[in-house]
């Protein structure tokens, strides 16, 4: 399996046929909107746009192939909530859960308009506690969430769902999920193209020129729209944009071999799609519908920061494989014998509070932006793409209350103090910095 190491293939990608992108954008053109990024975020764009807007020329504008961030090497976890948004009230939770179910449902309406053959699935995942008093604090939050309509569940007996080692309990959401995200992103891209959505794959946007027009240059042309959409996460920076409130980590991610429901089922995992834990450095793991455990996070050592917040990937990832390894490993000893086949690292982008943003800027209030999802980036990202097109339209209203609509982030130091105070904190205190609205 070195060749997917070696290329730093993704699980999702393995196994799939060889794939054609797209020619890229050769000359120069115009548009009402151009988007940049083929992620969850940009496609998602496209398709509301598209639907909303059928007179409007848009494009899509990707660096390199759909799906090639953060959208196609993730942990393939569906899941509600929304990180950064702290909610000691049960109403305002339950309004919360709605919006990122709305996100999901997005998701799920491209899926069944245009019968798409996507690994899709929504059978529940579980945030499982290790600290006991937090495993109390969770049974009494769940039964909070049941009283208002949410249905969460806690769970104490794990054996015969998740045997993992020092779980105290869980609270189960039966309304997450797992998605192939490489899958998707390929299915619709026919899709958009049916929309009359111009698609180009390996066409960076190399710098952006704002004006009543924004001029985007391509290593080919140049694009002149009349609004663009960031759709870029970890690589906005790259563009000039919110360099001084996230930063870009490398989240180094692994999976298993192959292994049936039933030998699953022995080693301690039935019936879940996927969990994620309730320490600092969370670890995540979900069971893909072709039987492989994908598993990240875990420890400081799980995530690589390269000064300036550089996206290309580490010279020596291997130190953050093997930690995430040993902590795949201590979790679930039963699959002490199933061997890795592949190990990847992908992108992300994170604000100190982890709160997402999205919204518009600029003095022409022409350029749309979404990013931060932390974690949450299938539901949130699908979601964004309602938001963006709202937003555009000017029919917007729903969504002003709600936290990620162009919130006040944080201010961080410019480089090298910001490099130099990750290291710094992560090494002493094993936690990411952050800070809490």
């Amino acid at each position: 399996m070195l060749d997917d190491i070696d290329d730093n293939a993704s699980v999702w990608v393995a196994g799939k046929p060889a794939y054609q992108p797209l020619p890229p954008l050769a000359g120069d053109t115009s548009a009402d909107v151009a988007i940049i990024g083929g992620g969850f975020t940009g496609v998602s764009t496209a398709w509301h746009l598209a639907r909303r807007f059928p007179e409007r020329r848009i494009l899509l504008l990707e660096a390199k192939t759909l799906g090639n961030g953060g959208s196609g090497r993730n942990g393939g976890l569906v899941l509600n909530w929304i990180n950064g948004v702290h909610s000691p009230d049960a109403e305002h939770a339950r309004g919360i859960y709605e919006v990122t179910q709305r996100g999901m449902r997005v998701l799920e309406s491209m899926i069944e308009t245009h019968a798409l053959k996507v690994p899709y699935d929504k059978n529940g995942s579980l945030e499982v506690l290790t600290d006991p008093r937090r495993a109390e604090e969770a049974a009494r939050w769940a039964e909070e969430m049941r009283a208002v309509g949410v249905p969460l569940e806690f769970v104490t007996e794990l054996d015969d769902t998740l045997r993992m080692q020092g779980a105290r309990g869980a609270l189960f959401d039966p309304r997450s999920g797992r998605l192939d995200g490489i899958a998707m992103l390929r299915a619709m891209r026919d899709v958009l193209i049916e929309l009359g959505v111009g698609v180009h794959e390996n066409t960076p946007v190399l710098a952006v020129r704002e004006g009543q027009e924004v001029a985007l240059t391509t290593a080919q042309g140049e694009v002149r729209a009349k609004a663009i959409v960031l759709a870029t996460n970890a690589y906005t920076r790259r563009l000039g944009y919110f360099r001084d409130v996230l930063f870009s980590l490398h989240s180094h991610v692994i999976a298993t071999e192959p292994r049936s429901a039933e030998e699953w089922k022995r080693m301690g995992w039935a019936g879940v799609a996927g969990f994620n834990d309730d320490l600092d450095r969370i670890a995540y793991g979900c069971l893909t519908q072709s039987g492989q455990m994908v598993f990240g996070g875990g420890s400081n050592d799980a995530y690589s920061y390269r000064i300036g917040g550089r996206t290309a990937l580490p010279r020596t990832p291997e130190r953050g494989f093997a930690a995430v390894e040993r902590r795949m490993r201590a979790y679930f000893p039963d699959a002490a014998d199933v061997p890795i086949a592949h190990r990847w690292s992908g992108a992300l982008a994170i604000t100190m509070s982890r709160l997402c943003a999205m919204g518009v800027r600029g003095d022409h209030q022409n350029v749309y932006y979404a990013f931060g999802y932390s974690g949450h980036g299938i539901t949130l990202a699908h979601l964004a793409g309602e938001v963006l097109c709202d937003i555009y339209a000017g029919d917007d209203a729903r969504w002003r209350t709600m936290p990620f609509y162009q919130p006040r982030l944080f201010r961080m130091p410019p480089e090298p103090l910001r490099w130099m105070g990750y290291q710094i904190y992560t090494r002493f205190t094993g936690r990411s910095p952050r800070r809490v609205h």
